[in-house]
């Protein structure tokens, strides 16, 4: 659909909503909603790493090993997998408001549950149950930005969002670092509760119902057998993977895989690499290691975004004022393919062979933080762009995908570093990066799926 100039406003092309569907709230009311969205969103993800920190004295209690609690942690991912594929659905047909409370109720008791596990089955189980009802808000964060942006801002919103996602996994440690020095690792997760419960009265007081009103109502007028039947057919968790049979959105979800497994591989095995490498004694001072790469994602969000809205906008005025949604990605092409890659390489070759000292993992962890939000943006970005009406569905497929890389490099992070070495584990990483880097770059360049929407 070609965009014309009566079409614009502040040159932003619309797609398929009327031009009033982004009016419906003031600039102000869009900001607040995003950071109850980015508190929330910074939930799940922190409880994916917060024990990583604690992972000596998780498995103490439990009388087992690191291993087994490294792979509590990769079962956590795992469920992070599935999870969207269930609440992607559900939350383009319940509504977002209604998903967001139900997910963080949900995560407030699992949160309670953890704490109080009295075995390693138990936690583990409630782990799991924290992960598949707190991701959610990773597949309802982006629907309620499409809802709110015209697509040529959306990247900026999306990466404030993303703020909370990936500061998570890097505050989690951090904060378990010092809990657990001080006191026991349940406390961990009291903390988690704490910050559900200002999750959950956000949620309730400041996110109203985004989804337009224009948008299919599948379940409206039918009687009660109608619905049940009707909704177990929206909800049905394969509808998210059935669009990724297009090469670009399968070649954009590896890509965003392979972010996902080097932020995992490299977290995980912190604890175990860099404590002896560099004779640090506490969990603390280890967490605080993890401040490199959250400090480069807190900078990467001031410009991610704005970055890939700025290569939309070109592609947009180069093609004579007609929206392509791939030409947001070429933003996360140099990252992927170059600067990842290079960073990852240099951290753990650093640490593998004994150079450089303390510094050059630590300004090298920065980068690929900074990197890591150079490239989110315009992956997720896409997904809302380039289906619409599904964009919920695309988000959780994109997920699914992602978390499965996440969980395979938790589950693996320690056995690998310590039986291969931490430099041809970054290796590996650094190849899969890029790969993902060329899939995106291929995506953009060939993969159209609708031009011109």
């Amino acid at each position: 659909m070609t965009v014309t100039g009566s079409q614009l406003e502040k040159n932003q092309p619309t797609v398929d909503l009327p031009v009033d569907e982004f009016g419906r709230f003031s600039s102000r009311r869009k900001v607040v909603m995003v950071v109850v969205i980015a508190w929330t969103g910074l939930l799940s993800p922190m409880a994916s790493t917060s024990v990583l920190s604690a992972i000596p004295n998780v498995a103490e209690t439990y009388n087992t090993t690191g291993s087994m609690i490294g792979l509590s942690n990769a079962l956590y991912l795992v469920f992070m997998a599935l999870s969207p594929c269930f609440w992607g659905p559900w939350c383009q047909t319940l509504g977002r408001r209604t998903s967001c409370l139900a997910s963080t109720v949900s995560f407030l008791g699992a949160s309670i549950g953890t704490a109080l596990s009295p075995t390693i089955a138990s936690f583990m189980v409630f782990r799991m149950a924290t992960a598949f009802v707190g991701t959610a808000i990773l597949v309802i964060g982006p629907a309620v930005i499409r809802d709110l942006y015209r697509p040529l801002e959306r990247a900026t919103a999306l990466a404030w969002f993303y703020t909370g996602t990936l500061v998570g996994p890097t505050i989690g440690p951090l904060l378990a670092g010092a809990i657990v020095t001080y006191t026991t690792w349940r406390v961990i997760f009291w903390l988690q509760t704490g910050l559900a419960v200002v999750s959950l009265l956000g949620t309730f007081f400041f996110l109203p119902e985004t989804l337009s009103e224009t948008a299919p109502r599948p379940l409206k007028g039918l009687p009660r057998s109608q619905k049940v039947k009707v909704f177990l057919t929206m909800t049905n968790p394969f509808r998210v993977i059935t669009p990724f049979k297009h090469p670009s959105l399968l070649c954009t979800a590896a890509a965003s895989g392979a972010l996902v497994w080097n932020m995992y591989g490299l977290f995980t095995p912190i604890r175990y690499v860099l404590n002896p490498r560099f004779n640090l004694d506490s969990p603390l001072q280890s967490g605080l290691l993890f401040l490199a790469p959250g400090i480069g994602y807190i900078v990467g969000t001031l410009g991610g975004g704005r970055w890939a809205d700025y290569i939309a906008r070109k592609g947009f005025e180069r093609r004579g004022k007609i929206f392509v949604a791939e030409d947001r990605l070429y933003a996360a092409v140099p990252f992927m393919l170059i600067v990842l890659p290079t960073c990852m390489l240099i951290y753990g070759w650093s640490v593998d062979k004994e150079f450089g000292g303390l510094a050059v993992p630590i300004i090298f962890m920065f980068i690929q933080g900074v990197a890591q939000l150079f490239c989110y943006p315009s992956v997720n970005t896409y997904c809302l762009d380039v289906m619409p009406d599904r964009s919920a569905e695309l988000i959780a497929g994109n997920f699914f995908i992602r978390y499965v890389f996440g969980a395979v490099a938790s589950a693996v992070a320690i056995p690998a570093a310590e039986s291969i070495g931490v430099g041809w584990f970054s290796t590996i990483s650094a190849v899969l990066l890029a790969v993902g880097g060329v899939a995106i770059f291929g995506a953009a360049r060939w993969g159209q799926i609708n031009p011109g929407v």
